[in-house]
């Protein structure tokens, strides 16, 4: 009987070298990014957009559109709607995803909506204007997403946006993590593109530790070759809160914000949280990086993905994701959400 696979990922992350399969096993959501389709729907019939006073770059006294990528995946819904939180006005907004038709609420609400496809760049050619404020959610098709960024960028520079907000990784000039080496390429991009553009290296989401939670419940343990690294997680309501208030103001251009949570947690921190939850004990079983490797391959994981979360792990034993700079709270004008708190909607 094979022993359970315990594993902890980031939810969006692009697993290098693993399969479709694999990707499913491992409970892997990635953020919407790519799609068929083009062309952006028109608010409905007798919507009028709304003035405000929003600091926002505009021409003429009227604010330019904010497209946002990934509008039908978590994060970049998320983004939409603290932007109509912040006042803005829906018809100044355009939602791009590829499952257009899941953006009919929104649609409903005066948000304009496109579908969007890295790979096709006719549709972001129709979707980008002169003036545009632009947010890049990171693609997560693995070996693709340089060159999808790269489409999105000289889309953004053929339109002539007025700016370019890429969400990147925490420390993405320096981390160790293998998710790395596409973010700091496409910052390297943005800088060489001549656009104004603004970092969003966002750290890691609480909800990546859900799959983490349900095993617990299960099993009574949390398995990691983590050590005693640290991780300042916040929710990904916090990360778009913070977005979204860049998005909507002046003042960022070149700025590089470094988002994680306010509190770094260690993960004999997360087994307690979790058995608060959960309403059990949970410990937390520390293993050395070869006998997580072994564990997770006798699993089932094949050899890339069960390296690949070992590999996610070193980072954290080395600091990579313990960083905290206040950078996030301080955008989102509140504190970020505890570590508990963030998972209680899920326990």
């Amino acid at each position: 009987m094979r022993p359970p696979v315990h594993r902890h990922l980031h939810l969006d992350v692009d697993v290098d070298g693993a399969t479709a399969h694999s990707r499913a096993r491992l409970g892997i959501a990635p953020e919407e990014t790519v799609g068929r389709g083009e062309g952006i729907s028109t608010p409905p019939s007798g919507f009028a957009p709304t003035e405000h006073d929003a600091p926002a770059r505009s021409t003429g006294g009227a604010r330019m559109p904010i497209v946002v990528t990934g509008a039908t995946g978590q994060l970049g819904r998320l983004v939409v709607e603290e932007l109509l939180a912040r006042d803005v006005a829906p018809g100044e907004v355009v939602a791009g995803g590829r499952r257009v038709g899941e953006l009919a609420d929104l649609a409903g609400r005066g948000v304009r909506t496109a579908r969007v496809d890295y790979d096709d760049p006719a549709t972001l050619d129709a979707v980008l204007s002169a003036g545009d404020t632009l947010l890049l959610v990171s693609g997560s098709q693995p070996g693709a997403r340089v060159a999808q960024h790269r489409a999105v960028v000289d889309a953004a520079v053929r339109a002539g946006v007025g700016r370019v907000a890429y969400t990147s990784i925490l420390r993405a000039d320096e981390t160790p993590l293998p998710l790395a080496p596409d973010h700091r390429a496409t910052e390297e991009m943005l800088r060489d593109s001549g656009l104004p553009y603004t970092l969003l290296r966002n750290g890691w989401y609480t909800e990546n530790y859900l799959p983490t939670l349900q095993q617990a419940r299960r099993t009574g343990e949390l398995v990691s070759s983590a050590g005693d690294g640290r991780v300042a997680s916040a929710t990904r309501r916090d990360y778009a809160a913070a977005t979204a208030a860049v998005l909507a103001a002046d003042g960022h251009e070149g700025a590089v914000h470094e988002l994680s949570g306010d509190t770094a947690w260690g993960f004999d921190e997360l087994a307690a949280a979790i058995g608060e939850l959960v309403g059990r004990q949970v410990i937390h079983r520390r293993l050395s990086p070869e006998e997580h490797l072994a564990t997770l391959r006798e699993g089932g994981l094949d050899e890339g993905t069960a390296g690949f979360v070992v590999a996610l792990d070193a980072g954290i034993r080395d600091g990579a994701l313990a960083l905290t700079t206040g950078d996030l709270s301080r955008l989102a004008g509140r504190p970020t959400t505890p570590l508990v708190e963030g998972l209680r909607p899920y326990a």
